[in-house]
């Protein structure tokens, strides 16, 4: 298994992209770790992994805080003595046009978006530093590249991702830790599902393979970017979206 004697971390991992990217990754070998702000559906998530044979904790833990992150990884290290991959996952939205768009709501989704990554990095890089390797995969989104009405908030803080992701990769490239993102474009969850059919079928028109992504697409790349096929890939974007950007 491409995972095997492997430990994993994934933010907002209790469902979503987040528990696809985590059960796919102990099918695949690694024993992981979820957080999310949502205990009940975090532990809920965990059992799934652990009847897979894998070893798993969940975590209710809020990535814009700094010291609860740092907590989390102290508790990941004790146990599991060890961590390999780190998946960026968790995020909001809080969509307005920019004149209504309060305050509040732009702290809020840079604060959980971006700068919840920059934390889960920084407590992150000691032990991946020190052991001198490591694989770290920030979920980002095509809002990011193309950006989108309605979302100035969501779009900054996922483009400063792809930032983030390429100036984390060139300073932790000497110590063999590729950081790299995926930027998923609109894929089928609890979200798209509200959706009316005239709102699909606009959002269909703009796809070249005519259809939503599903939360195993977004897996799939993760597991490339957090396996040893991409050992010679960092700082990049893989692009995830039906060709919708393209």
């Amino acid at each position: 298994m491409k995972l095997d004697g492997k430990v994993a971390l994934v933010t907002g991992g209790a469902r979503g992209i987040g528990r696809e990217i985590a059960l796919l990754f102990a099918g695949q070998g690694a024993d992981v770790a979820i957080c999310d702000v949502n205990i009940e559906t975090a532990t809920a998530t965990q059992k799934e992994i652990e009847e897979l044979g894998r070893r798993a904790l969940s975590f209710q833990a809020d990535v814009t805080v700094l010291k609860e992150v740092e907590n989390m990884m102290n508790i990941v290290l004790d146990n599991f003595k060890h961590l390999d991959i780190l998946v960026n996952n968790a995020g909001i939205t809080r969509d307005n046009l920019l004149l209504r768009m309060t305050e509040e709501d732009w702290d809020k989704v840079i604060a959980v978006n971006l700068k919840g990554v920059f934390n889960c990095m920084k407590a992150a890089s000691r032990s991946m530093l020190k052991q001198r390797s490591g694989k770290i995969v920030n979920i980002a989104s095509i809002i990011g590249i193309m950006g989108n009405a309605g979302q100035a908030n969501y779009a900054a803080s996922k483009g400063g991702i792809i930032s983030l992701t390429k100036s984390i990769a060139k300073e932790f490239a000497s110590r063999n830790i590729c950081v790299n993102a995926v930027a998923p474009g609109f894929i089928q969850t609890s979200m798209t599902d509200k959706l009316t059919q005239e709102q699909r079928g606009a959002m269909l028109a703009n796809i070249p393979l005519n259809r939503l992504g599903v939360p195993s697409d977004v897996a799939r790349a993760c597991s490339f970017l957090a396996s040893s096929d991409s050992d010679y890939i960092t700082g990049q974007t893989i692009v995830v979206d039906g060709g919708m950007s393209m």
